[in-house]
């Protein structure tokens, strides 16, 4: 079969972004849209215009999009997201990336409470503050706060890196199981079973990796402290596994 040739403005079409505009169509439409994506579609750029704290913003992206919300947002942004590539030009309501499978999301602003909660994998970024409770139930997620945290982040967070650059709020990683916490500033208190670790090569080595995924720059993995549970709350006891 012979070579296609794209013509110039064929190149570019390929190329451009596919637009949805919040103030002339519905969020429906958009999720819809995303929804419909067929794998190894060429539609691979979106932008959404005029988000206006719309909630449930491209929720369920299940391909390897890049969609660029030129916006603040409401509530539950990019949830479930699974291999997209999110960005938020602005700020984000509560839950954004909740239940995050794979991919990225970055948010340019703040984002409310319950950031990245019950996140199973892939990387989500804040490049401001993020409020109360952020990484809740984490399951796998890497979660990245330029600023700081509120209180009681990383509740429950079975697994996955939470990385802050400023300060933790009260009752870090209450009743944590072996999710890993790095922070660089102040901590206002550890919650119930979580405690200060030592911070080995193989912890920097994969701290450095994730502030670089992350786009940070001018800060070494070194100046971070590393929390994790104490294992003093856990109910199963790998020696006794037969007797259940």
């Amino acid at each position: 079969m012979p070579a296609i040739n794209l013509s110039k403005a064929g190149r570019e079409q390929s190329h451009a972004s596919r637009v949805f505009d919040l103030a002339e169509m519905s969020l429906r439409e958009l999720n819809q849209a995303l929804h419909d994506l067929a794998p190894g579609s060429n539609e691979t750029a979106w932008e959404v215009l005029h988000p206006r704290g719309s909630h449930s913003v491209a929720v369920g992206v299940d391909q390897p999009v890049a969609i660029d919300v030129r916006g603040s947002v409401g509530y539950y942004c990019g949830g479930m997201n699974d291999g997209g590539t999110i960005t938020v030009h602005g700020s984000a309501g509560p839950g954004v990336g909740e239940n995050m499978m794979s991919g990225q999301i970055i948010v340019k602003g703040d984002a409310s409470q319950y950031a990245g909660a019950t996140g199973r994998g892939g990387l989500l970024v804040i490049e401001g503050n993020a409020s109360s409770r952020c990484g809740i139930s984490m399951k796998g997620i890497d979660i990245v706060v330029h600023g700081n945290i509120g209180h009681m982040s990383a509740f429950m967070a079975q697994s996955g890196n939470l990385v802050v650059l400023g300060d933790a709020g009260d009752a870090l990683g209450d009743s944590i199981y072996e999710a890993r916490l790095f922070v660089r500033g102040k901590v206002e208190s550890l919650g119930a079973d979580c405690i200060a670790k030592e911070m080995r090569p193989e912890y920097l080595e994969l701290l450095q990796g994730l502030l670089d995924r992350a786009g940070v720059t001018g800060v070494k993995a070194a100046e971070f402290k590393r929390y994790g549970s104490a294992r003093t709350l856990y109910n199963f006891n790998i020696d006794n596994a037969d007797a259940y």
